[in-house]
């Protein structure tokens, strides 16, 4: 049984996510951090660098491209380093052997390899996200197209207020969807950089190569180049923003959609929940699951920001506290789009057809 929802055996069902998860496994993350002591050995070996030698960065290559790792001794390694660098670059410099092996992870740090493959991963699940909050909007103007001039009650403070049309409410769920895509939009031009800062974030083993080494780590990576933020988690806690801006604002459309299924009349779902007691029913579980990522995010929202607090040049308590935190973000606005697009499918009608 697993302590996550996202990968329970069965509340997966309701909130599980095959594109998404697999990005947080171990195997992504050893993939993504092979991918990066790779990359580091062909940006120190090129010409105008001679960090290291070019035939070792080609056996580096060479030997990493189908490495195993002894996971048992990898766990073992983070309970007494508390990361899991340490005794990964034993095994792969075990693996690469020789001369070379000396040159695995010259001059980069735990927290390089760490970051970086987080960036990689996050990067590719930013892709999915952006998609399907396209999906979403589109879903939306579907709607709109069908039902915008369909009459509906407005309400103000839970009180019906005066009659508006359709159009009028999807505007209202649509506009920071919107702005949302934007946001992550921006976001994605700049914002996932290479982390590469050595011991304390000076490259002091480059000496005045290190930005040049760390630019073509970036490109080799498809990443930002940016100087070392590994105590700079604003980053990443703006990226988490964006997170629950999206969630909120589906959460917003599924209280939406749960208030017009309790009124009746105005609305017309395919596809509910069903009741163990009542058979009569139809739950609006969709939308309730929207409220409830709603509020997670919001929730783990505050858990980033308490991460930003990186005393001095590293720390692990604020660094783990992200472990916890974000993979489970991206996870929750994952479903929450996946389930958005999954309930604009199940609108048959919304308002009322022929009313004012």
């Amino acid at each position: 049984m697993s302590l996550t929802p996202f990968e329970h055996p069965f509340l997966s069902g309701l909130m599980g996510d095959t594109e998404i998860a697999p990005l947080f496994s171990a195997e992504a993350d050893i993939a993504a951090m092979l991918r990066f002591e790779i990359a580091l050995a062909q940006a120190e070996a090129e010409a105008e660098h001679g960090i290291i030698p070019a035939d070792a960065a080609a056996s580096i290559a060479s030997a990493l491209s189908d490495f195993k790792p002894d996971m048992e001794a990898l766990a073992n390694g983070v309970a007494n380093d508390g990361v899991v660098i340490p005794e990964l670059v034993r095994q792969l410099r075990l693996t690469v052997g020789g001369t070379a092996s000396k040159n695995v992870h010259f001059g980069a740090t735990s927290q390089d390899v760490i970051d970086t493959s987080l960036m990689l991963r996050l990067k590719t699940a930013t892709g999915v996200l952006a998609k399907r909050l396209a999906s979403a909007i589109a879903g939306l103007d579907t709607v709109r197209r069908r039902d915008g001039q369909n009459g509906l009650m407005g309400h103000t403070r839970m009180q019906a207020a005066i009659p508006i049309t359709v159009s009028d409410r999807v505007q209202s769920w649509r506009e920071p969807l919107d702005r949302s895509a934007q946001r992550l939009a921006l976001f994605s031009a700049e914002g996932f950089a290479v982390q590469f800062g050595g011991a304390a974030g000076t490259l002091e083993k480059l000496g005045d190569k290190g930005a040049d080494v760390r630019a073509a780590l970036a490109r080799k990576l498809d990443l930002a180049n940016r100087p070392q933020w590994h105590n700079q988690r604003d980053g990443l806690a703006e990226f988490a923003g964006i997170l629950s801006l999206i969630s909120g604002s589906l959460g917003k459309f599924g209280q939406d959609v749960a208030l017009l299924a309790e009124v009746g009349g105005e609305i017309r779902l395919s596809g509910g929940g069903g009741s163990s007691a009542m058979p009569h029913k139809q739950n609006p579980v969709a939308a309730e699951l929207l409220v409830s990522l709603a509020r997670f995010n919001a929730v783990q929202l505050s858990a980033m920001h308490h991460s930003l607090v990186h005393e001095q040049e590293r720390s692990g308590a604020a660094w783990t506290l992200e472990w916890l935190v974000l993979p489970q973000m991206v996870a929750a606005t994952g479903v929450a789009l996946s389930t958005a697009i999954r309930l604009l499918g199940q609108i048959e009608r919304l308002g009322r057809e022929g009313h004012d």
